[in-house]
């Protein structure tokens, strides 16, 4: 199995799906790591677009399939916080996305593979 996460510094999980800079996959068998490989997010996967619409009212835009290709082939998906339209996206895609408030990557991960995990779902806006 393979897990994602996403990082600005390969060391702490990013506060924002949406806005971090790389992904970090770890790969599972046996119940441990066997592999670890960062991926640089293209412009086209971080960045929103702010529009204006006739309410005056701004809107964030991602194009979410751009941002989930690198990480099809994962199952699992850990951030600090996403927005619901994001979150939605990895479920439809069959990638289980987890709010966790663990900053550091390996923690996140050990605690993952230990099922002591918890899921922060009200992170997500």
């Amino acid at each position: 199995m393979k897990i994602a996460l996403v990082t600005d510094d390969h060391e702490t999980i990013s506060a924002h799906y949406g806005r971090a800079q790389f992904y970090e996959i770890f790969t599972i068998e046996a119940g441990r790591v066997t592999a670890r490989e960062s991926i640089a997010r293209t412009i086209q996967q971080v960045v929103s677009i702010d529009s204006q619409h006739e309410t005056g009212e701004k809107h964030h835009h991602h194009d979410h399939n751009a941002m989930i290709v690198p990480i099809a082939d994962c199952e699992i998906l850990l951030a600090r916080g996403m927005g619901m339209g994001a979150h939605l996206s990895l479920k439809e895609h069959g990638i289980q996305p987890i709010i966790t408030d663990i900053r550091e990557l390996q923690a996140a991960v050990d605690a993952y593979l230990a099922g002591t995990l918890v899921d922060h779902p009200e992170r997500l806006h």
